[in-house]
């Protein structure tokens, strides 16, 4: 069964279990409607279904390439990405006075998701342009934007960004790359990047790259970091790109999966840049890229998941053994295709959750908004991304044997996904974070979500008293082991049970959201699927919130002798 973009779930989440008419109601997103959410879902399913999805294979067998100096890259994606840039879907959230469509950030996620689903290494390439779009539009000066901007969203050119490098990887404030004031409104920026996602490419005219880089005297830590936007090719007078950069790709790494997307050693030597934001601004700058990205990565999960599943499922269908039918008869194999649907559910609604807290904090400034998307920020990306790796890994064994061999397919699912579990701030970094800085408001947010959930709890009480009690306890649960974090002033407490503590917290809004969703339909699959999610699959937060109460204590009493003995 070829890839086919989930549209209807994308339109169900938005008009039945999020509450889109709030987000309607307000000026900035009064022009998305329905009948233009509607539009947008079947164009780019279209897209992803016609165009992207038949380049899934073709990008793994036949990796980008680094040949004398200039990449080359997978057959088909240069006509792929021209059909991303044309729908006009690298600018959907992007502001219209500079080519945008202006659209939620909601659209965004959704259409993100398919793209990731139908090509996964092509997909990355319009994902970096978007966060410097982003980054541009609130931190750039108007002289930056308007030369930018245009050819950003457009698709003219392409956007990266430039983090880390070989001795600073999650700890990014260990960089040493330099800029040096040329005095001219410029900089000279040296120093190498390393894991440079689309770091070049044969199909845009540019490639633009934002670099964190230190100025002399500036201080050790991230608090001495600026941000530089410098391009491959200097914009001339008339802002065509001119001369070319001092700049170049060092070489493509080898990796696991993704080899449709060049992940560049990128080396900088007096490379000209402008500098975005104020000195020693950069980590803001760029950590307004890095939080939509962070909800983008969970994203790419839960496309990925969908690519795997839609595979598996197709297999199940068709595979005949024991002379009784087809696999999918099996109990097991039915086991493993509900756990995948309905993991799948969960993960994406909970990132089109986060989406429309930032959309609603975006059209409103209201704090409680904002605090919201904090919050499931962390956990989209990393249950979203956990997600995408055991339903590709669930995939390949509903294949058996055939999941082993490279030709059926399955294997790539899981080898590409891989590492949406460690780029944008590994799994366990988004639960410390969890814990750590999106608890230092004494858990009020995660309360104020919990109290929001249970409400709507007590509207399913008459329909589903059996789910609706399972899950109210699992709320109460919830509530106490954060308030339990919450108290523990000692964070290697909060850090030695993060992991679990997310985990928990994602399996909880599961059963809330299916809740929803079984409430819409009534005796329906979504009602089936929310009683096998509820009944077999929530009840691991029970374990999972005693491990995250557990404290430091027994963890830090396994020594490091202990490790290797």
């Amino acid at each position: 069964m070829p890839y086919q973009a989930a549209t209807d779930e994308f339109a169900f989440l938005i008009e039945q279990i999020l509450d889109m008419e709030a987000l309607r109601a307000t000026e900035r997103f009064a022009e998305a409607t329905e009948d233009v959410t509607r539009a947008i879902l079947s164009e780019a399913g279209k897209m992803c279904d016609a165009v992207l999805a038949p380049l899934q294979r073709p990008g793994d067998l036949h990796p980008a390439r680094l040949e004398n100096g200039v990449v080359r890259t997978s057959p088909g994606f240069a006509e792929g990405f021209r059909a991303i840039a044309d729908g006009g879907w690298i600018g959907i959230t992007a502001d219209p006075e500079h080519g945008g469509m202006g659209l939620p950030m909601t659209l965004n996620t959704a259409v993100n998701e398919m793209m990731s689903g139908a090509c996964l290494s092509l997909q990355l390439a319009p994902l970096m342009s978007q966060g410097q779009i982003e980054a541009l539009e609130h931190h750039a000066s108007d002289a930056i934007k308007e030369l930018y901007l245009p050819k950003l969203i457009s698709g003219e050119w392409t956007g990266t960004m430039n983090l880390t490098e070989p001795q600073a990887g999650s700890d990014v404030g260990a960089l040493s790359s330099k800029a040096e004031d040329k005095g001219d409104g410029t900089y000279a920026i040296t120093g190498q990047k390393i894991y440079i996602s689309w770091g070049d490419n044969d199909f845009a005219e540019n490639v633009c790259h934002l670099v964190l880089a230190r100025l002399p005297g500036a201080p050790a830590g991230t608090k001495g970091i600026s941000l530089f936007l410098v391009p491959k090719f200097l914009p001339d007078a008339d802002g065509n790109p001119g001369k070319r950069n001092d700049l170049k790709v060092v070489s493509l790494e080898h990796k696991l999966g993704l080899h449709g997307s060049p992940t560049a050693v990128m080396e900088y030597a007096g490379a000209t840049g402008w500098l975005v934001g104020p000195e020693q601004g950069g980590m803001a700058a760029m950590f307004t890229m890095m939080n939509n990205a962070r909800l983008g990565v969970g994203g790419q999960g839960v496309g990925v998941a969908e690519g795997a599943y839609q595979h598996a499922l197709a297999y199940a269908q068709e595979r005949k053994q024991g002379g009784k039918g087809t696999i999918i008869d099996h109990a097991d194999v039915r086991r493993m295709l509900a756990t995948m649907k309905a993991d799948i559910f969960t993960a994406r609604a909970i990132a089109m959750s986060c989406a429309h807290a930032i959309d609603m904090t975006n059209a409103t400034g209201d704090a409680a908004w904002k605090a919201r998307a904090a919050l499931l920020t962390p956990i989209a990306k990393a249950f979203g991304t956990d997600v995408g790796i055991e339903v590709a890994q669930t995939g390949v064994q509903v294949h058996g044997g055939m999941g082993f061999v490279e030709e059926t397919g399955a294997a790539q699912f899981a080898r590409d996904v891989r590492v949406t579990a460690i780029y944008e701030g590994t799994n366990g970094i988004q639960a410390m974070d969890l814990v750590g800085r999106k608890m230092m408001d004494g858990g009020e947010a995660a309360g104020a979500l919990l109290d929001e959930m249970e409400e709507d709890i007590e509207l399913a009480r008459d329909s589903f008293p059996n789910m609706a009690d399972a899950v109210w306890q699992a709320c109460e649960s919830l509530r106490e082991a954060t308030d339990w974090l919450v108290a523990q002033d000692n964070m290697q407490a909060r850090f030695a049970g993060a992991v679990p503590y997310l985990r928990a917290f994602a399996r909880v809004l599961g059963g809330h959201l299916h809740l929803k969703a079984a409430m819409v339909d009534k005796g329906g699959p979504r009602e089936r699927l929310a009683r096998f999610y509820i009944q077999r699959i929530m009840p691991e937060y029970g374990g999972l919130l005693t491990h995250a109460q557990a404290g430091e204590a027994d963890l830090f009493a396994v020594t490091a002798d202990d490790l290797v003995a």
